[in-house]
């Protein structure tokens, strides 16, 4: 499973920027391995972060390489004041239940979360910050 995180800073939004964001979400939503979405504002900096929950980097893709979605990227600067992407693959998800979550159930926890430990080096970058 993978997520991408989208974090931008509003900017000034019109009728075509709404009416491209329903179709991008439409489209996302209708992409066989898309699991679901969570949306989060820091009120101090007035960034906002929407993250998206894939079953594969190929339905990851398929939103990219869409039509609507490159007419997005290329109208960006329009509508936003900065953003940034991060695409991470989902090592495992747990959770008690008292919440619910678009990856519930999806994955089992591996070992190492569940007994409290660091991961093992291969599950974290290295000090370079490259895999």
């Amino acid at each position: 499973m993978y997520t991408s995180t989208f974090t931008f800073a509003k900017g000034q939004y019109d009728d075509e920027f709404h009416a491209l964001d329903s179709v991008i979400a439409q489209v996302a939503k209708s992409i066989p391995g898309y699991l679901g979405e969570e949306a989060w504002e820091n009120h101090e900096t007035g960034l906002i972060s929407n993250v998206y929950y894939w079953e594969s980097m190929e339905a990851l893709q398929a939103l990219m390489k869409h039509p609507s979605h490159i007419q997005a990227k290329q109208n960006q600067a329009r509508w936003l004041s900065g953003y940034q992407v991060v695409i991470a693959q989902v090592l495992g998800t747990y959770g008690d239940g008292g919440i619910a979550h678009p990856l519930s159930g999806k994955a089992a926890a591996p070992n190492w979360a569940l007994q409290g430990t660091p991961p093992p080096a291969h599950a974290s970058a290295s000090p370079s910050g490259r895999p």
